[in-house]
């Protein structure tokens, strides 16, 4: 990055070329200290002047390190790089450039000596070699801009700001750096010699891109996979996950009986865990959540996370009850409070033990809990023997837990209003919690003091949002040191402990002051980013909680197919390959026990004696198919099941999977399993029958691979329950993804010839007639494979390539897919994520219904990428026009609110070229936030709040020592609900004047609103506080009612104009809506149909930004 100094007025002027005609004096690069995390001083600007590349001169400066390619993989991630300049009063450029230093791109310092229309030295870091850039490329910065006092170190003038630099928003700095008048005066030491030395230390980090990010190399963790509405649920789980005692006991509950994931809860949590310890990437919880008794539909609705909780710590220890991890759950998580009753004036005090999972709050909030009430007066307590007593009740701590959660209550009902609001306030919570304080204030007199309860914060659940919606996340420390990971659904980042603890804390956010002169109360906005749920570990207790869990606390799962299988499941559930093993016997054995032991247990469960045992290994092959590969050899029985496994299929890494062959004898029983050479080939027999069009599995065969099919065409009429002599056609199933492949044996070639292997699957039928009155829709193997293949579940690439095949688009990942809602005959409010539901019938399940309608739209982007960038509806409102421009930005969620202005000053008409843009949150046409520009847009919702943009008046931008900036909002009474102020129409900003009248504020307002005079008479002006009005004289002083320092938000003061609501509507312009294509899903080898159709759903749960495939 270039950085460069620059003096301008406090908004950054078009861009223009000036001639820059001396060369900076050569760069130092060096280490530099860390960079002060404190925030920013003023409002920093993103520098956009400049339209063209460097001057021709800049161009040589930099033409030994130019191409991005070139840059070593050593460059460093931070440096601090000095810049000397001489004769830096006699300057005679606009704008002067340093040399390029690289620290993650190629960088350098714009300046402008005698400024740039304002009286401060402006400072910018600058990408050198942005025209050279490629499409894509950004990189995070922290970085320091300092001018050095040369007489007095300490003195020296350093800002600190952070920034993600793209390679079209390739500067950013501080606009207003310091004044002239003191970098100028000679006595102050930042000029002497006339030389001005600047710094700038740069620190870049990797950009986090959400989907190339590989969280598992970043962080060494990966994150869960949302269905549609489970972040919550994953944040739960990544918590319960990274305390290890719990994992450590998760994973040593009993699973013996013949459970499979979907069907019960400790086996699918100990294989979700399983996952997270040694999966690659992003988890999926569709079992689990199967496991609770959920569909697709309850998957897209948001639970109660406290209830989901709860509900989940029970099932667990019910499980565990009666093995070696029974009463885990109550030792971590319960706690005992005793709730008393004492006489004042008799001896008598009543009390009661309970546990408890879980507080509300933290020290005031203990506090409360243990404030003692009294009973007294028409409250006086009836004592046993006693009658009516003065008594004191209260509640006091017997224990606390080894883990402690507590709930903090953001989500109440409101009685008054009859909803569920969502509390906002400010809640601290330390990072180290004393709840022995002040002598043990919380405990009661039989509580264990020799127990220190310090306990050490652990993890921090967030909810971004209001009531109705909103985003889960966690912030953990697994081992509790001081790295913080941020668990967002599938993407895990590293972040400080600022951003886990106060940016969590909730309250209110205080918009910068724009012109420090200006003495008005600064606005304060709501903060919808807060903890809801803290987990606390008890320092007594970290080395047991913060265990190792290794491979031997793990217990391997074995599935056992057997011919058995086969039969049952082959022509029912399955029809490609041989079995389904989710449906087979599971064992869980520990992994250091030998599998000769292990066949012992089979011998018991199968009454199956170990000699007449063999086992094989499945394989999947290239093909995608998974068939039996070999049998286990005697050496490698010898071993550990947990051996065995790192043998085994890799592409496997979950459960050891094995298909047990054992040879019955002429009376029915097992007999030992012939000797098998290299010769033999086992082979799997599966029997159609065209006119029933009927699948069976009729057994297994050894042959030689020197033998033909001809050979063991009595033995298949046989099995098949034909005549001998019979004839049969015979053809091998190959494979069926992506398209079935199944050819025609020829019976007179010997195996190896027809390339006949062991696992190997032949389907034969008796030859379909030439001429027959009832034609068969399948008459052979090959045609009713390929019908059962369309009707099989297709994945979500599957659906997505054949769409696009079907409409002759060649890029598959821009179809965008949405379910159908059965109820309201629309498409669901949220489409489909990228390869965020696994199967097609997923796809078309609704609740308890199966639709056989899918909604398509066809991006400019692919899906993947436009899943990383945020998209954001923004309504621009025009300076001048009476219209409103509803636009669609779409940019990287960790751009910032400065970003997107910038991206938006690309696409609106400005009142003129030097304008200044703010953003600003609307809701019930109040407004409750300004944006600032160094804010990230990942967690701004704009479902439920409107997004405005505007230009910043040129009133507000000079605003007196003495002016005020205030709300306005338009109001009316509704006589319906006893004169309740309604709000309506479009708030705004407006400047008061001190001794200001009311005459004088409704003239500017008048020509503002360009309400014509008849109109306007009827006006009424009110001050408003709390929603009670005030009605104003126009002799009064307005800034008058507007004095008080302790405004908690936007809603509590403003000046109000009450009219009818009967003004014109702002014309509004905005894109094309979001248009769905309909595809009714058939069961055929076309698997899609376009329907004519062009659906157009309620714009309110729609986001614009695709053009409409027609």
């Amino acid at each position: 990055m270039l950085i460069t100094v620059e003096r301008c007025l406090g908004s950054v002027s078009d861009r223009k070329d000036y001639d820059v005609t001396n060369h900076p004096p050569p760069m130092t690069l060096m280490t530099p200290p860390p960079l002060d995390q404190q925030g920013d001083d003023e409002m920093l600007v993103p520098h956009t002047d400049f339209a063209d590349g460097p001057q021709p001169m800049e161009v040589a400066q930099a033409e030994t390190a130019t191409a991005v390619d070139s840059q070593s993989v050593d460059d460093p991630p931070s440096a601090r790089f000095t810049w000397t300049i001489d004769n830096f009063s006699r300057l005679n450029n606009k704008k002067l450039y340093s040399d390029v230093f690289v620290v993650g791109g190629y960088k350098r310092i714009l300046i402008f000596p005698k400024g740039n229309n304002v009286d401060h030295l402006s400072m910018y870091l600058d990408v050198a070699d942005s025209a050279a850039l490629p499409y894509g490329w950004s990189r995070f910065a922290q970085f320091s801009l300092t001018v050095i006092n040369q007489l007095h170190q300490k003195f020296s003038i350093r800002k600190d700001t952070k920034h993600q630099f793209y390679a079209r928003e390739s500067d950013w700095g501080f606009t207003s750096f310091m004044p002239l008048g003191e970098l100028y005066d000679p006595g102050r030491g930042y000029l002497v010699n006339d030389t001005c030395v600047v710094e700038a230390d740069v620190a870049v980090h990797k950009v986090i891109d959400y989907w190339s990010h590989d969280s598992k190399k970043e962080t060494g963790y990966v994150g869960l996979k949302n269905q549609g509405a489970t972040c919550y649920m994953n944040s739960l789980l990544q918590t319960l996950y990274h305390i290890p005692y719990i994992r450590k006991a998760v994973y040593h509950m009993p699973t013996t009986e013949n459970d499979i994931p979907s069907g019960s809860i400790p086996l699918a949590l100990q294989s979700l865990f399983y996952k997270l310890q040694y999966s690659d990437t992003s988890v999926a919880t569709k079992e689990l959540t199967k496991s609770f008794g959920w569909d697709t539909y309850d998957s897209f609705m948001q639970h109660d996370v406290q209830e989901l909780n709860r509900v989940l710590c029970e099932k667990l220890e019910d499980k565990m009850k009666g093995t070696v991890v029974e009463g885990t759950i109550q030792q971590l998580f319960e706690g005992h409070h005793m709730n008393y009753i004492e006489c004042i004036n008799v001896d008598y005090k009543s009390t009661r033990k309970e546990s408890f999972y879980g507080c509300r709050d933290v020290y005031a909030s203990f506090d409360k809990y243990v404030e003692v009430e009294r009973l007294e007066g028409d409250n006086k307590y009836h004592a046993e023997q006693h009658g009516l007593q003065d008594a004191r009740k209260g509640v006091l701590f017997i224990d606390f837990p080894p883990v402690l959660q507590l709930q903090l209550k953001r989500f109440e009902y409101d009685f008054m209003r009859d909803i569920m609001v969502k509390i906002n306030d400010r809640y601290e919570f330390p990072l180290q919690l004393d709840l022995d304080r002040e002598n043990g204030k919380y405990l009661s007199p039989e509580a264990d003091r020799s127990v220190r309860n310090l306990y050490t914060l652990h993890s921090v659940l967030v909810h971004s949002g209001g009531v109705h919606g909103g985003h889960y996340y966690a912030y953990i420390r697994p081992t509790l040191s001081d790295q913080w990971f941020k668990f967002d659904d599938e993407r895990v980042t590293k972040e400080d402990i600022k951003r886990a603890l106060e940016e969590q804390y909730g309250g209110e956010e205080e918009l910068a002051q724009i012109n420090p002169g200006f003495n008005n109360s600064p606005f304060k906005f709501t903060k919808y980013s807060n903890a809801y749920m803290l987990v606390y570990i008890r320092e007594s207790d970290k080395e047991k909680i913060i265990c190792n869990v290794d491979e031997k606390d793990i217990a391997e799962h074995l599935r056992v197919a057997q011919s058995e299988d086969l039969l049952e499941q082959i022509g029912k559930d399955v029809y490609f390959d041989l079995v389904d093993h989710d449906k087979v016997r599971s064992f869980r054995i520990q992994k250091q026990i030998a599998f000769n032991l292990f066949k012992e247990e089979v011998a018991k469960e199968f009454g199956i004696p170990v000699q007449f045992q063999r086992f094989w290994l499945w394989a999947k092959r290239q093909n995608h198919t998974y068939r039996p590969n070999r049998p286990l050899t005697p050496q490698e029985e010898a071993q550990s099941v947990g051996q065995l496994r790192e043998v085994s299929n890799k592409a496997n890494i979950a459960e050891l999977k094995l298909f047990l062959e054992v040879e019955i004898g002429q009376d029915f029983r097992p007999v030992p399993p012939p000797e098998k050479t290299k010769e033999d080939i086992l082979l799997f027999f599966k029997l159609y029958d065209p006119s029933k069009e009927e699948l069976r599995y009729v057994g297994r065969l050894f042959v030689k691979g020197s033998g033909k099919p001809l050979e063991i065409l009595t033995k298949l009429n046989e099995m098949a329950g034909f005549a001998s002599d019979q004839e049969i056609e015979l053809y091998e199933e190959i494979k069926f993804e992506p398209n079935v492949m199944c050819e025609h044996i020829d019976k007179r070639l010997t195996f190896r010839s027809s390339q006949l292997e062991d696992g190997d699957i032949v389907c034969y039928q008796k030859p379909p007639p030439v001429v027959s009155n009832e034609q068969c829709r399948y008459p052979d193997v090959p045609s009713f494979l390929e019908y059962m293949h369309n009707r099989q579940l297709h994945t979500y690439d599957d659906v997505v390539e054949r769409v696009a095949h079907h409409l002759g688009l060649d890029d598959p990942s821009k179809i965008r897919l949405t379910s159908h809602n059965c109820y309201s005959q629309q498409p669901k409010p949220q489409p489909i994520k990228y390869r965020g539901v696994d199967h097609l019938s997923d796809m078309l399940v609704h609740y308890n219904q199966t639709s056989d309608i899918l909604y398509y739209e066809v991006l400019d982007i692919p899906l993947p990428e436009l899943q990383g960038l945020k998209t954001l509806k923004i309504a621009f409102h025009h300076a001048t026009k009476d219209e409103v421009v509803i636009h669609t930005i779409r940019l990287p969620k960790q751009s910032t609110v400065g970003d997107v202005i910038n991206d938006l000053k690309t696409k609106v008409e400005l009142s003129h070229p030097n304008a200044e843009l703010r953003l600003l949150e609307v809701f019930y046409h109040k407004i409750y936030k300004i944006f600032l520009h160094n804010e990230k847009i990942e967690n701004i919702n704009d479902q439920y709040w409107t997004l405005r943009a505007e230009e910043v008046p040129e009133e507000e931008k000079n605003l007196g020592p003495h002016d005020r900036l205030i709300h306005v909002y338009h109001f009316m009474k509704d006589t319906t609900q006893n004169q309740v102020v309604q709000n309506f129409g479009e708030p705004f900003f407006l400047v008061i004047h001190e001794g200001e009248t009311l005459t004088e504020v409704k003239m500017r307002i008048q020509k503002k609103l360009q309400v014509p005079d008849e109109e306007f008479s009827k006006w009424k002006l009110a001050f408003l506080s709390l929603g009670r009005p005030e009605y104003l004289q126009d002799s009064d002083i307005v800034s008058s009612r507007f004095q008080r320092k302790d405004v908690y938000g936007a809603w509590e003061q403003y000046l109000g104009l009450e009219h009818s609501d009967n003004a014109p509507k702002r014309c509004i312009r905005a894109p094309l809506r979001r248009m769905y294509n309909v595809l009714l899903v058939y069961l055929s080898p076309n698997l899609c149909k376009r329907n004519e159709r062009t659906i157009s759903p309620n714009p309110s749960s729609l986001s614009s930004f695709s053009t409409p495939y027609r």
